[in-house]
C-alpha cells in the first residue's frame, strides 16, 4: 500500500489561535512541533498497517511547517510553496488512500477552530455544483479524480461531522472540540497522537470498502469573495464569468482545470488585500 498525507495545522490538538498558525506568530514554533507530532502518528499507524510508502505534503500556509529533522524516518516530505496542486501536490493514481491530517471546518462552520476555505482573507464561500464545500470537500474531489479514496480525516468535532456527511465509511479522529473560533477543548498531544495512530490503523483495515469521492462533470465552481475588488481580479481568469459583485463562476469538464482556476482566482484576488 501507498499513502498520501495532506497535512494542515488548524485541526491539530493545541492549535487555536493566529499566533499558532501564522509564520510570524509568537507560538508558531510550538505549533510546528504539535503538527509534526500528529503527522508522525499518522505515518506510524500507516506503517503498522502494512503500508510501504508514505508521502507527506505540508499543506498549511507557507507549506514549510513540518520539521524535517523530526519527521518519521520512513516518510517522504513535500515542502515549500508555491506548488501546482497546492494542498494535494504529489498525489496521483498510484496511491491506495489519502489521509487528511489536522484539517478544519469550511468557512462559516460553527463551532470550528479557525474555520476558513483555502484563504481566510480572500474566500467567503466556495460552491461546487451549487453545494458549499470546504477544503476537505475540494481536496477529496481531487483525490477522487485520481481514483483514490480518502480513508482518514482528523481535526475538530465539526470537521469530522463535515467529512462524514459526504465521505462514506471514512474514519475520523476528533482531537479537539471547539468552544469558539479561537478556543477549544483539546486532547493532550500524547493522547491526540495515540488516537491519530489508532485511527490510521483502523482506516486501513477497511480501505477496500472505500469509494473515491468523484464529482461528475461539468464542474461548476462559484467563488464568493470578501469584496467586489477581489472578484474583479478573479474575473480576469479566461472562461470565468462575473455573477455579481462578489461572485465569480468557472465551469469545466475537468476537475484539475477547475481546481487550478480556483487557485489562480485566489492568487489574483489576493493582490488586493
Amino acid at each position: 500500500m501507498k499513502i498520501f498525507v495532506s497535512a494542515d495545522m488548524e485541526g491539530v490538538a493545541g492549535v487555536t489561535d493566529k499566533e499558532h498558525v501564522h509564520r510570524t506568530g509568537k507560538e508558531h514554533e510550538r505549533a510546528r512541533q504539535l503538527m509534526t507530532g500528529e503527522v508522525n502518528a499518522a505515518v506510524e499507524g500507516a506503517l503498522e498497517a502494512g503500508v510501504k510508502t508514505v508521502v507527506v505534503n505540508d499543506a498549511h500556509g507557507t507549506m514549510r511547517n513540518i520539521i524535517p529533522e523530526q519527521l518519521h524516518r520512513d516518510a517522504e516530505l513535500i515542502t515549500g510553496a508555491p506548488k501546482p496542486m497546492f494542498m494535494m501536490e504529489g498525489l496521483d493514481s498510484s496511491f491506495t488512500a489519502v489521509f487528511l491530517i489536522g484539517y478544519h471546518g469550511k468557512r462559516g462552520s460553527y463551532p470550528s477552530v479557525l474555520e476558513h476555505t483555502y484563504s481566510s482573507s480572500v474566500v467567503y464561500d466556495l460552491f461546487v455544483n451549487d453545494k458549499i464545500v470546504g477544503e476537505t470537500g475540494i481536496n477529496a474531489a481531487i483525490a477522487g479524480y485520481y481514483g483514490v479514496p480518502v480513508a482518514l480525516v482528523t481535526g475538530d468535532k465539526k470537521l469530522a461531522e463535515e467529512a462524514q456527511a459526504f465521505l462514506i465509511n471514512v474514519e475520523t479522529v476528533v482531537v479537539k472540540e471547539a468552544v469558539g473560533r479561537t478556543a477549544a477543548r483539546c486532547l493532550s498531544p500524547l493522547k491526540a497522537r495515540q488516537r491519530v495512530r489508532e485511527g490510521a490503523v483502523k482506516a486501513l483495515t477497511k480501505v477496500s470498502t472505500l469509494q473515491p469521492f468523484k464529482i461528475a462533470p461539468p464542474i461548476n465552481l462559484k467563488v464568493v469573495f470578501i469584496n467586489p475588488g477581489m472578484a474583479e481580479m478573479a474575473a480576469l481568469i479566461p472562461k470565468s464569468k462575473r455573477v455579481d459583485g462578489r461572485t465569480v463562476a468557472f465551469s469545466s469538464t475537468d476537475m484539475i482545470e477547475a481546481y487550478k482556476a480556483f487557485r489562480a482566482m485566489i492568487a489574483l484576488a489576493g493582490t488586493t488585500v
